[in-house]
């Protein structure tokens, strides 16, 4: 199966097409550059541009892309810049992200009975994918440049690393793949291998334009694919300038090609968090915790405890490639390095590290501004002097009380992870950090307790299956509708997720594996009256301590139809008036009945016969012990 149509080959490097600027493309290894060769015969870039990830580079790519109105310079921060996007282009779109394999069943479980919506991925077949590529590519890049980014995810050299080289016609793409990947010629002695993701991107608005672009922001909305195909390790994408769409090494490469690597090659690609925990004494564990977009992920994992003596250093807030060491210890790098993270609610109260990270070289997307050269967001929490104005992420007047939000929900900020002012030493350690602890979260406002812990690995994996959240800003959802979100991977797998479920129990059967530990947590409980009933924030120290301390030995938790619970008064709730254990840790026989109820339903409807008899098996263990309440 091709990915691309056949087209008459030219003559030289790249069919003819001139280098612009940089190192020539002919210091690209053979494979690599066959790909480039290929992507400009289909496309037909007015010139090719190989990135090296300098200094120099990066500026000239700021300069261009102020000279074409894309980004705006925002004076009160030293090298920070605003875009705007087109209104239509805002979100991952998960409706036209795909999967491509040769027999459906490789990519998704069965459909549902009654032929209701697939909630866990999209197929397309092969002669779908060619017939979709001639419908966007062929010329789509005429007039413009095709950056040739050679990236890699993860340190250099790291046995956890994997590269690619992205084909994209927007600088925009090319400026914040350098922020989130390592670019560069490091990435040689792989791509001569030909041991390489291959991933082509382009917005789809050759020159001269047809129509006029909206907030010069280039993308053809109606005709948006995001299309992966695992078995050729290539990812193509079209239509798109958002981050989730168009910076191919992150949920496209990172998770979806990644976790079918991780399932072929005996690890896993996670859409976790890394964070280290040190207590008082000295004793440091880390812990990878996945929750679904805009749940609290980067506030973890750059949290400042409200815990006195205890420390968090940050590893990565997003993605957790792991995999065993000699020893069975399972160790963790993160891919990125850059943090790609939800501007609104951030603030020096909720994520104070976050906020001094993001205060230089740093590009925000569909945040509002300020007169005075700075950003604006809802939650930023700072006072705005009476002389400043606003202006929205429209580009239109602002004001607070207005019915718009000034920022768009799902903005973002794209920063250099090395900013941070609590990166662990670790965090680029090659052989990564050991994992003492899995959590898995979401947006409960009732019934599940504040956290609990698997009673076992196979119950952790049944765990991680029924997660539910609140739906997020960061795809084309609205509303706070509760969706199931196993493993918070619901968009991101890259292959059946009922053979995901297989590879994760078969994880926990590894002969002298040192499996971590698996807990839940809940932050976003609510009382009757609407308010939460924990504090969150600095404060999940306290629910970290206590999972250190499981990890530790500590005999202090008690045993439920859902798992094992904090003692009490061993949850340090110290200085926390009003926070009553009891409202923390709910176990309603109602509530868990109905819980079972729904997810056998969400199980028999997406998974079916994919569904491996072990998680049904925890399932009517779960039912079994509710009855007994």
């Amino acid at each position: 199966m091709r990915c691309v149509p056949r087209v008459p080959p030219r003559r030289g490097l790249s069919g003819g097409v001139p280098p612009e600027g940089g190192e020539g493309l002919g210091a690209l290894p053979t494979p690599a550059r066959h790909f480039v060769e290929e992507g400009a015969r289909l496309c037909r870039p007015r010139a090719l541009r190989l990135c090296d990830g300098s200094p120099e580079e990066g500026a000239a790519l700021l300069a261009q892309l102020q000279a074409e109105g894309i980004l705006h310079p925002l004076p009160k921060y030293d090298n920070c810049w605003l875009a705007r996007t087109d209104p239509r282009d805002v979100a991952r779109v998960e409706k036209q992200t795909v999967l491509v394999t040769e027999r459906e069943r490789d990519a998704i479980p069965p459909k549902p009975p009654g032929g209701g919506p697939q909630q866990l991925g999209n197929w397309m077949s092969p002669p779908a994918l060619e017939q979709a590529v001639q419908e966007r590519f062929p010329g789509c890049m005429e007039g413009r440049t095709m950056y040739v980014i050679p990236f890699s995810m993860g340190p250099p050299g790291s046995p956890l690393a994997k590269v690619g080289v992205q084909l994209t016609d927007s600088p925009y793409v090319a400026a914040s793949m350098r922020l989130m990947t390592r670019v560069g010629p490091q990435t040689f002695p792989s791509l001569a291998r030909d041991d390489f993701i291959r991933c082509l991107h382009s917005v789809g608005r050759p020159l001269p334009l047809r129509e006029p672009l909206v907030s010069r922001w280039p993308c053809d909305p109606s005709r948006i694919l995001v299309a992966h195909l695992p078995d050729r390790r290539r990812i193509v994408s079209f239509g798109s300038g958002y981050g989730g769409n168009s910076l191919l090494g992150k949920k496209c490469f990172a998770l979806r090609i990644a976790s079918r690597l991780a399932r072929d090659e005996g690890w896993l690609a996670e859409h976790m968090l890394i964070l280290g925990v040190t207590d008082p004494a000295g004793r440091k564990r880390y812990v990878a915790a996945a929750f679904p977009s805009a749940c609290g992920k980067t506030n973890l994992a750059m949290m400042t405890p409200a815990l006195p003596g205890w420390r968090v250093h940050c590893v990565g807030d997003d993605i957790a490639w792991m995999k065993f060491d000699a020893e069975g210890r399972l160790r963790a790098i993160n891919p990125e390095s850059g943090f790609f993270g939800v501007a609104p609610g951030t603030s020096m109260r909720t994520n104070p590290n976050a906020m001094l990270t993001i205060r230089s070289n740093t590009i925000f997307t569909n945040v509002g501004q300020t007169s005075d050269g700075g950003v604006y967001w809802e939650g930023i929490d700072e006072p705005l002097s009476p002389d400043v104005t606003l202006t929205s992420w429209l580009g239109q007047p602002w004001k607070p009380g207005d019915p718009q939000p000034c920022a768009h929900p799902n903005s973002r900020f794209c920063a250099p992870a090395r900013q941070c002012p609590i990166m662990d030493p670790a965090w680029e350690d090659p052989e990564g950090v050991p994992i003492d602890a899995i959590i898995f979260g979401g947006r409960r406002p009732e019934g599940v307790p504040l956290v609990y812990e698997a009673f076992n690995w196979r119950h952790g994996v049944f765990v991680g299956s029924a997660m539910r959240s609140e739906a997020t800003a960061a795809a084309e959802h609205t509303g706070r509708r509760l969706m199931h979100d196993p493993f918070a991977m619901r968009p991101f797998f890259g292959y059946n997720a009922g053979q995901y479920l297989a590879h994760w129990l078969a994880v926990g059967e590894r002969r002298g594996a040192r499996l971590p530990r698996i807990f839940h947590v809940n932050w976003f409980l609510r009382d009757a009256a609407g308010r939460f009933v924990w504090p969150g924030f600095g404060h999940n120290a306290r629910v970290l301590a206590w999972i250190c301390s499981r990890v530790g030995g500590e005999d202090n938790a008690r045993s439920t139809p859902v798992g094992l619970v904090p003692r009490e008064g061993a949850l340090d709730l110290g200085g926390l008036p009003g926070v009553s254990y009891a409202d923390l840790f709910p176990v309603s026989r109602p509530f868990w009945e109905k819980e079972v109820q729904e997810l056998r339903r969400y199980y028999e409807e997406n998974f079916g016969e994919d569904l491996p008899k072990e998680v049904m098996g925890e399932l009517e263990a779960l039912e079994e012990r509710v009855k007994k309440m």
